[in-house]
């Protein structure tokens, strides 16, 4: 190597060492690596990676910037990306500057193959068409008639039979309660997408090829989050790995729903039968093509399966380490239909409950949120910057860099939920009195989303959990398997790692009932009264 090539590498590794020095110092957070930015750090904890990016926004106030991609040219624009959990910049992300934080050219990128342009992968007039029509559908009571009728039929022909078999069997029937859950919103979204259902909560618990064919479209779409564009897109042209799962897999779920896409059609034209289902109240609203139609169904599915059955998971796993939480559902459950049915326990079981008794479970509901706030189904969501903006933190943040807003992180702060804000707490949902529910800032609790793109399924999805998690606790109390550990995993969506090992017991209502007797003191009070002892020491 000659004298002028030496020169002139030391001199390009000054220059980028002095430029690399100039980066760093202007970002706050997680230590940035030459060439490599944040990356090293992201894998080091990706064990842990939501603790550690609130971790890393309690140390910096609530917002920081790092970069992914430490090269010049890079390091600022698509390399730069802000991390932030301050409801100030959620809002001005989320609703004020809706439009200049799309989901992007990479979000749409990497779920076009599953997603097409559904509502959940599209941006500007294609996502407000889809929004305007599902809104439209998700405000009448039909559908929300559907949803109970689906949610009910599953519950106590297919759900409760299972445990009941698993409480006969001892410690020695443990079920996997999240695979359970899984199951069951996956049949319930089905039933309410498309009219059919899928089946997937049965004895023995089977596999259904289109939900086999869903789940491996959905996990080789997630593995697009892992490489660089220009990777998987090759590997897409190669058919190779993960990309070729995908190809198969998706075209498994084309034909599957164009087959019922096509009968419902014929079904619709000649007035054999009248659905409910939001495919076919799409069908009915205008001429949409197969494909359209098939990516409304696929969008929905999507967001409605997961989130609820996760959210379920970390529920159960929080009620069955709160005992007191847990008894004052149930005293909550038992008020609310000794007055509706009487105050013999058996007629409480008889039948599924109506709407009008789910709506009255005011505490449920509490302690729902609670676990949402803490166990959001989407942990990280992010935004692409179409335009140079500064934040309400004053955070500047260029056009073409990223923005991700940390639910997670946004559930834990101190500065927003007060110095109790780990621990599990359904009353900070409750009005003074404990007989109403009050929803927080929709900027400080996220896990529906806000703005303009706020969670259309919302309502459905409190009906959906609140009826499964009544169900459920009125006939058994759950406890963790020996053993079983309970951990987060690294996903789009807040699953647990192994699973939710649970042992389950028959409940006895009879002490409850008891206490609801008209010679008995007002439960709801009573247990007020027990929880201040409790708490007083």
């Amino acid at each position: 190597m000659d004298v002028a090539t030496v020169v002139l590498v030391i001199a390009c590794v000054g220059a980028y060492v002095a430029w690399f020095s100039r980066l760093a110092s202007g970002l706050r957070g997680p230590r940035v690596w030459p060439v490599m930015g944040s990356l090293p750090g992201l894998i080091q904890h990706s064990e842990r990676m939501h603790e550690w990016i609130a971790d890393n926004l309690r140390g910096t106030g609530g917002t920081y910037q790092t970069c992914i991609c430490a090269v010049p040219g890079l390091a600022r624009r698509q390399g730069l990306v802000t991390v932030t959990c301050d409801p100030r910049n959620l809002e001005h992300v989320l609703k004020t500057r809706f439009d200049n934080y799309p989901k992007g050219p990479t979000w749409h990128a990497v779920f076009v193959d599953l997603l097409g342009d559904g509502i959940f992968n599209s941006d500007g007039d294609t996502w407000l068409l889809q929004r305007k029509t599902a809104a439209l559908e998700f405000t009448t009571r039909t559908l929300r008639a559907a949803m109970s009728r689906w949610v009910g039929s599953s519950i106590h022909l297919r759900l409760l039979p299972i445990l009941e078999e698993s409480a006969a069997a001892g410690n020695a029937g443990a079920v996997d309660l999240q695979d359970l859950l899984l199951r069951l919103t996956f049949d319930n979204i089905c039933g309410l997408a498309f009219g059919r259902d899928s089946e997937t909560l049965m004895p023995g618990l089977p596999e259904n090829a289109f939900a086999a064919a869903f789940d491996r479209a959905t996990e080789a779409t997630l593995h697009r989050f892992i490489f660089p564009e220009l990777v998987w897109r090759f590997k897409k042209w190669l058919q190779v790995g993960m990309e070729a799962t995908l190809t198969s897999s998706v075209a498994h779920v084309d034909r599957y729903l164009s087959a019922i896409i096509k009968s419902r059609k014929l079904e619709l034209s000649d007035g054999r039968r009248d659905y409910d289902d939001l495919l076919s109240r799409f069908m009915k609203k205008g001429a949409y093509t197969d494909a359209f139609l098939q990516h409304v169904v696929l969008n929905f599915i999507l967001a409605g399966r997961d989130t609820s059955s996760v959210a379920l998971s970390w529920f159960f796993w929080l009620v069955s380490i709160h005992p007191a939480v847990e008894r004052r559902i149930l005293h909550e459950l038992a008020a609310v239909l000794a007055d509706s049915r009487g105050h013999e326990p058996a007629t409480w079981l008889a039948t599924p409950l109506a709407f009008e008794e789910v709506d009255r479970l005011v505490y449920l509901k509490a302690a729902l949120s609670e676990t949402l706030r803490l166990y959001p189904s989407v942990p990280e969501d992010s935004k692409y910057v179409m335009a140079d903006d500064v934040l309400p933190d004053g955070t500047f943040v260029p056009a073409g860099s990223s923005v991700t807003y940390s639910i997670y992180s946004a559930g834990r702060m101190k500065s927003v939920w007060g110095s109790d804000c780990l621990e599990f707490r359904p009353e900070r949902w409750l009005s003074p009195d404990g007989k109403r529910f009050e929803p927080h800032d929709s900027f400080k609790f996220v896990a529906f989303n806000a703005g303009p793109r706020v969670c259309l399924g919302k309502d459905l999805a409190y009906l959906q959990m609140k009826s499964i998690a009544a169900a459920v606790l009125l006939r058994h109390r759950l406890t963790v398997a020996p053993g079983h550990r309970i951990e987060q995993k690294m996903s789009l969506t807040l699953f647990m790692k192994d699973g939710l090992r649970m042992n389950v017991h028959n409940r006895d209502l009879s002490s409850i009932a008891a206490e609801l007797s008209p010679s008995q003191p007002d439960v709801v009070a009573q247990a007020h009264v027990t929880e201040a002892v409790v708490a007083t020491g």
